[in-house]
This record gives C-alpha cells, sequence and structure tokens, in this order.
C-alpha cells in the first residue's frame, strides 16, 4: 500500500541577521562586535540574549552547554542524485521511482551535475576549502524506506571542507546591540535521501513513498561552537537565508527540504564534554531551539540528581514540548551501531574539479566543472545586501534584517528609492523610514502575511 504524502508544519520565524567574514575565525563561537565588512555570505540576529552557561536550580555549581548541529539541505535539482526521476514534493506517492530508487539488481548511479555544482556553489558561500578529489562511500544500515541497504555519501573524503559561519545575535535593552559569533564548519557532503515512512498505529502498519529516495542532499556539519537553542536556531535560519540567496535549496523546512540533527551534551566548565545526545529531525527553527533548550535543563537535572546521561537518540515531541527516547522500530539503537559501517562506493569513481590553472587543455566545459567559474557566478549574498540597506540607505543593524525577510517590503524599498532618486537625501528618508517604522521590536510581522502587488509595489510610499 503506497504510504500518503507527509507534510509539516513551520510555526513562526525568529528576527535575525549574521555575516559571513572569511577572514574570522573566532574558535568556539567567539563574540566579535557588529561589522558591515561585505564579505559573501549571509547574516542572522535573534532577539534573545546570549546563553553561555546556566545555573543549576540548586545553585552550587554552573553548567556549560555544548550544541553541534548536522542540517540536510534538499538540493534544488530537477532531477534526483543518481537517477533521473524527477523531484516534486506534491507528486502522489511513489509516482518518481526509477529502478535505481528501487534499488533493482542491475542499476547503476550517474551522478548528476547540477547538484555537483550546488555543492561547489554552497561550499564558495561559507568559505569553505573545496576539495579538488572527493569520493563517495556506502553507510550501511537496514531500514524500509532505504531499499538498497546503504546510503551513498561522502564520509572519508566530502566535497567542502573547514568552512566558518557568523550570526550576530541582538542583546542589552530593547535589542540595540548586535554581538557576531562564529560557528566553524566542519564538511560540506553530497548525499542521497531516503524514503519516507509513516507509522500506522491503529493498524500496526508502516508505509512508505519512496518519491524522495535519492534526492539530492548536502549535509552541512557545524562544530559543537553553539551554546543553547536560540544560537543554534539563529545559525539555521541564517543557513536557510544562504541556501535561498544561492539557489541551491529552497530550504522550505515545512515541505522537509530542510532538516536538522542537534547534538547536545553538558558540563562543568573546564571539565571535559559530558555525554551527547542527539535529537533527530528537527524541521523548525523554533522547535529546534525548544527542542535544544529542553535537553540541556534535562540533562541538568538527571546529573544533579546523581544520574547518568545515555548516549541515545531522542525526538522532539511539539505537542508535549519535550524530547523523548525514539522507538526501537524508528532506530533507537540499531541504526545508530550499524551507522558506523562504512565502505567505499565501487559503482561511483573519484569526484574530479578543476580550477582554471589545472584545467586539462581542451577539455569539454560540459564535462568538467571549474571552481574559477562557479566562483565568478556566486550571486548577490544577504551580507552584501545588508551593507547596502545600512551605508546607502541609512537602516540601522539591527533593522536591516527585516527587509532580509521580508522580500515584497525589500523590492518596494528598492523600487522606491528609485523613484526618488532625485537628490543625495533619497537614502536619508529611506532609513529613517524604516528605523522608524520597521523596528521588529515593535511589531513582528510574519511573511506569508505581507501582501503586495504589482501596482502597490509601483506606487510611491516616501515622500521628501
Amino acid at each position: 500500500m503506497a504510504a500518503p504524502m507527509l507534510r509539516g508544519c513551520c510555526l513562526g520565524r525568529c528576527w535575525a541577521l549574521a555575516c559571513i567574514d572569511s577572514s574570522s575565525r573566532h574558535g568556539r563561537g567567539a563574540a566579535t562586535g557588529f561589522t558591515s565588512s561585505g564579505k559573501r555570505g549571509q547574516s542572522f540576529v535573534a532577539q534573545q540574549p546570549l546563553l553561555t552557561a546556566q545555573k543549576s536550580r540548586k545553585g552550587e555549581h554552573k553548567w556549560a552547554a555544548v550544541v553541534g548541529l548536522e542540517i540536510h539541505a534538499q538540493i534544488a535539482s530537477n532531477s534526483k542524485l543518481f537517477s533521473g526521476s524527477q523531484v516534486h514534493f506534491a507528486a502522489p506517492p511513489n509516482s518518481l521511482v526509477s529502478f535505481f530508487d528501487a534499488s533493482l539488481p542491475g542499476t547503476l548511479p550517474v551522478l548528476n551535475r547540477r547538484c555537483v555544482e550546488a555543492a561547489v556553489m554552497t561550499g564558495l558561500a561559507l568559505n569553505c576549502h573545496i576539495n579538488k578529489k572527493s569520493l563517495f562511500d556506502r553507510k550501511h544500515y537496514f531500514y524500509a524506506d532505504l531499499p538498497a541497504g546503504y546510503q551513498i555519501t561522502q564520509q572519508r573524503l566530502p566535497i567542502a571542507v573547514n568552512g566558518s559561519l557568523a550570526y550576530s545575535v541582538c542583546v542589552g535593552k530593547k535589542w540595540r546591540q548586535v554581538i557576531t559569533k562564529t560557528v566553524r564548519i566542519k564538511q560540506i557532503q553530497l548525499e542521497q535521501d531516503s524514503g519516507k515512512s509513516l507509522h500506522d498505529e491503529l493498524r500496526s502498519q508502516t508505509l512508505i513513498d519512496l518519491n524522495r529516495a535519492g534526492v539530492g542532499l548536502l549535509e552541512v556539519v557545524l562544530e559543537p561552537d553553539m551554546s543553547c537553542g536560540e544560537e543554534a536556531a539563529t545559525a539555521v535560519r541564517e543557513l536557510q537565508l544562504i541556501l535561498q540567496a544561492l539557489g541551491t535549496s529552497q530550504a522550505n523546512m515545512a515541505e522537509g527540504q530542510l532538516r536538522v540533527d542537534a547534538n547536545i551534551s553538558v558540563h562543568h566548565p573546564g571539565e571535559p564534554l559530558g555525554v551527547r545526545t542527539e535529537v533527530k529531525n528537527l524541521n523548525s527553527a523554533r522547535f529546534l531551539a525548544r527542542a535544544i533548550d529542553y535537553e540541556i535543563q534535562r540533562q541538568i537535572n538527571e546529573l544533579e540528581n546523581g544520574c547518568e546521561i545515555l548516549n541515545e537518540t531522542r525526538s522532539f515531541d511539539y505537542k508535549l514540548g519535550c524530547t523523548v527516547p525514539m522507538r526501537d522500530k524508528e532506530g533507537k539503537q540499531d541504526y545508530r551501531w550499524l551507522l558506523l559501517l562504512f565502505m567505499p562506493e565501487p559503482n561511483l569513481p573519484p569526484l574530479l574539479l578543476y580550477d582554471t590553472a589545472s584545467l586539462p587543455a581542451g577539455a569539454d566545459p560540459q564535462q568538467v566543472i571549474n571552481i574559477d567559474r562557479i566562483q565568478e557566478q556566486l550571486p548577490e549574498l544577504p551580507s552584501e545586501t545588508r551593507e547596502k540597506l545600512i551605508q546607502q540607505y541609512g537602516i540601522l543593524p539591527e533593522h536591516s534584517f527585516a527587509l532580509l525577510h521580508l522580500p515584497p517590503c525589500l523590492a518596494r524599498s528598492r523600487h522606491s528609492v528609485n523613484i526618488y532618486s532625485v537628490n543625495g537625501q533619497t537614502s536619508k528618508h529611506v532609513g529613517y523610514h524604516y528605523n522608524t517604522h520597521g523596528s521588529p521590536g515593535r511589531s513582528s510581522i510574519p511573511d506569508k502575511s505581507i501582501s503586495v502587488s504589482k501596482d502597490q509595489i509601483h506606487k510611491p510610499v516616501l515622500t521628501t
């Protein structure tokens, strides 16, 4: 029986802005002052105080939390990573499944060029080192939505490594002080997605939809440089904006195009890191923050009561607002144990990339990928847009993120500037308008509640 399509819900969005600075490597999320360097990247601000340590309820010791993330972004491509099947979210169940997706004997993978270019572009935008030679591996584990019994990924030698991502947090009175922190990116790797499983408790059945099986993913691994849920949610929301600006992923969390696994542990400052737990399949920035904060407090309570923290996989129950151990059939123990079984992928040769200097003479441009050419094609990223808002329009840094999250308003403001660009005071008028009426602290308007028609965009909204 075919499984119905699964749909998610993303409630709310964090207001934030961030920037990527290729020259800043602050290690474990060191804080810096706000800058408008214009480096390629994205900035994201959250209206929450920074939490670097939490006091126990008994008031005897301080606890420090450590949070790392594994982010899976679905690549925006017309076909899957290793097959010609189309990619469409709302397609009927099991209607977009090729022989390779179903793992029929004798079928072989054919690498999708678009997915490779998307991985390189994302790595460049995140200040990563692009490996000119990367390898594919098989990650073996058994589950019903994985017909082959293994997932093709890049464990040993991924396509991009050693990047950085900075995000800015509004603190202080009325959230007017902006502090920038940096999280290191361990690696970015290509891998294929699995199918969907729907557990029917009433009928004791599990339904499978293989439409998603084989869809190309970008797995972005963030080092454990964060210390609370709001920081993690801010970093994820920032990465989401970068992927959308690049066009490498639509990153719609409601449709499962961006999913997050969080690794969390607590310890006393100055002592070794504690045992970590993993909270899987978080598809909302809001739920991500809630799940991490709950898990941090749960571990603190367990340790203070003399209990031990288990190295286990948990999920977040958004109705109860707590994390719960995953059921055995969802992979609580066996999945984590078999996850360690890797082997080279014998059906795929090494992936070779080139730059202009190393490009073979007479090479067919359609058969090779030039890193330098992709670098030249990078679009304007949110950090550059933010700098224009600050420098040209005079918008305050803590207000500039609002326009990044509201594309209709951003388009309208730019068109207004073109209309009123009759003297040197235009940018000041734009900045005054948004600094006065666009304060995110006064109103937080969801993106979907903004509806701007074509006539409204062309209608003057600023007066001299």
